[in-house]
């Protein structure tokens, strides 16, 4: 087959509420346009269950509803097909939104007797928030009313005024019969008052996705190819536009501007290529380019910005917080990220913007990104590739949230450091020491304010020059406004974090005694300073150690439940698992405890 006659793919999805049909539709689809080999129309049984074609998990043959994301290839003489067939049930969200990141089109079912449904809702608003711009509402179930006009009618009406709100662009209505075939290959007798196309026709002449060759260049750099000493190519997926040699281009973040010199499919020199091809350009000039970086059309660039404001999904088990580090992955392109604020959480069934201090799973909410480094994005609206981004969990390494840019925060441009004439290694070199932060950590009443402050004498009798950051002295004035749930305790460390860094850098040795009861908070703290100059003093000590030593009574509160989200009672600790020193504080004195860390100290 010649490039010419090559089918395009389509890829889309199918959505909708619980036992709408959706994989009965597609395995009647397929079997009524003699897409399925003679086994699998065996295992469909007698009489045929279609549905068993997609609903491959025994669990979900169990439970009689899709949990997973199951994808079909097939192929007709127009065109090739990936389908994802997508959860219905409300608390599989974020394995639909799998599916809905990679499709252009979105085949949403209506159960013709049930009308639209909140599940209709909130999937038609997933996939918009996704870029799904053109749906076929597939009203299903027709038969059960008798393939009543006046019902597709109303339901398909109804479902344009909700395409309207989400910014759907095109609807395309079609009255069905999963289970008899009703307009699925051929049309039906029995809807003579439907004049479009049939669900099959309608898959084979829609276009496969937006003219992606008419935007302007794109190509996120996937790999630095130094195959000889004289080599340095760039490769990558061609994600917009088109690309010839000697065109004028720019390389972002850095926007180092040269010209294309060379283009490559494969090991083949070309004169360009198009949107969805996979290349190799070299360049005339020689300039630092690295994965994850840009390289654009000169005449029309993408932004670069470190701070966005975005939508998020939220998919992890544990909820988001405000405040801690995952790594965020755009494309090729990977940075430390931080929510730094949820502006909202969005009801995905009513569309309303509701006040938010944290997401759970499945929530999807408006919130304010912060990088550690700048990179080049578009908004996703514009360009999917440089828009869309997930977050991963910085310790299990699981996608906890798939997302979409949608704008820089201006201020990030306008926020630069200042380069002063007195800098840390004057400061230190004035005090006459080395600069540190010591980060006691352990449950209330495990003594680190005692050794901390034992071991803050032992330095000031040494000359050091020591500040230490108390968690209930801080929190009479710095967090003052904050309480004890688990986004104010992520807060709390955050900005103590912070303090501690300006210290260090003013040449102190800050000696922080928090009980930070979250490995994420105190490797956030850990990431703020520079090799060598943080470490984590785990003061080791039995919880039945401290409640003896509750001198405020605060434990016996929190068994009586009079306070919540105490540690160690109702609110996790979680152990540090690499800290550089562990004081077990049940069979060393205080004294022999402080030694060890500024012994500790003086020999690093």
């Amino acid at each position: 087959m010649t490039a010419a006659s090559t089918p395009d793919l389509l890829r889309f999805i199918t959505c909708g509420s619980v036992d709408d049909g959706k994989s009965s539709l597609l395995g009647r689809l397929l079997h009524d346009a003699g897409l399925l080999r003679d086994d699998e129309v065996a295992a469909l049984g007698e009489p045929p269950d279609f549905s068993r074609l997609l609903d491959g998990l025994a669990l979900e043959r169990e439970q009689g509803i899709t949990i997973d994301v199951a994808y079909r290839y097939f192929s007709t003489v127009a065109r090739d097909f990936i389908v994802a067939d997508c959860p219905g049930h409300a608390q599989y969200t974020r394995n639909m939104a799998t599916g809905a990141s990679t499709a252009s089109l979105a085949l949403v079912l209506v159960d013709a007797r049930k009308g639209v449904l909140t599940q209709t809702r909130r999937h038609s608003y997933i996939c918009a928030l996704l870029g799904i711009r053109r749906v076929v509402l597939a009203v299903n179930k027709l038969d059960l009313v008798e393939f009543d006009a006046t019902i597709f009618a109303h339901i398909e009406a109804e479902y344009r005024e909700l395409a309207v709100k989400l910014g759907i662009e095109e609807v395309t209505a079609i009255p069905l019969s999963a289970l008899q075939g009703d307009n699925l290959v051929a049309h039906s007798s029995r809807t003579p008052w439907y004049r479009g196309p049939t669900l099959l026709e309608f898959l084979e002449q829609v276009p496969a996705q937006p003219d992606a060759d008419a935007a302007p260049m794109r190509l996120p750099v996937q790999w630095v190819n130094r195959s000889g000493q004289d080599f340095r190519g760039y490769a990558g997926n061609l994600v917009s536009g088109r690309v010839a040699v000697g065109d004028a281009v720019i390389a972002l973040p850095s926007a180092r501007r040269t010209h294309v010199a060379r283009v490559f499919d494969g090991d083949k020199d070309v004169q360009g290529a198009v949107a969805g091809q996979a290349i190799t350009v070299t360049l005339q000039d020689e300039i630092d380019i690295a994965r994850g970086d840009v390289i654009a059309a000169a005449h029309d660039a993408p932004e670069v910005a470190d701070q966005f404001a975005a939508h998020i999904l939220w998919m992890d088990e544990a909820p988001l917080m405000p405040g801690r580090l995952y790594f965020l992955q755009l494309g090729p392109a990977s940075a430390v990220a931080r929510v730094t604020a949820i502006r909202h959480r969005i009801d995905v069934d009513t569309q309303e913007s509701m006040p938010a201090t944290r997401l759970e799973m499945n929530e999807v909410g408006y919130v304010h990104l912060s990088l550690d480094h700048a990179i080049a994005f578009e908004p996703y609206a514009k360009n999917r590739a440089l828009g869309g981004f997930v977050l991963i969990d910085r310790q299990s390494f699981a996608t906890a949230a798939c997302g979409t840019l949608d704008f820089a925060l201006r201020r990030a441009a306008n926020i630069h450091w200042q380069t002063l004439s007195v800098d840390r290694s004057t400061r230190a070199a004035s005090l006459q020491q080395h600069p540190r932060c010591l980060w006691f950590t352990g449950l209330s009443g495990a003594g680190k304010s005692t050794i901390a402050n034992q071991v803050e004498q032992r330095l000031h009798t040494l000359g050091r020059h020591t500040y230490l950051l108390d968690g209930d002295n801080v929190r009479h004035g710095l967090n003052r406004d904050l309480g004890f749930t688990a986004e104010d305790r992520v807060e709390n460390i955050r900005r103590v974090a912070e303090v501690a860094r300006l210290m260090v850098d003013a040449g102190l040795i800050v000696l922080v005694s928090f009980i930070s009861p979250f490995r994420d908070e105190r490797r956030m703290a850990r990431d703020l300073f520079g090799a060598g100059d943080f470490a984590e003093v785990y003061v080791d000590t039995p919880i039945e150690v401290c409640e003896k030593r509750d001198v405020k009574g605060l434990y016996a509160k929190a068994r009586a439940g009079e306070l919540r989200n105490f540690t160690g009672v109702d609110s996790p600790y979680e152990a540090p698992l690499d800290a550089e020193l562990h004081l077990r504080t049940e069979n060393e004195s205080v004294d022999a405890l402080a030694r060890r860390v500024v012994e500790f100290l003086e020999r690093a």
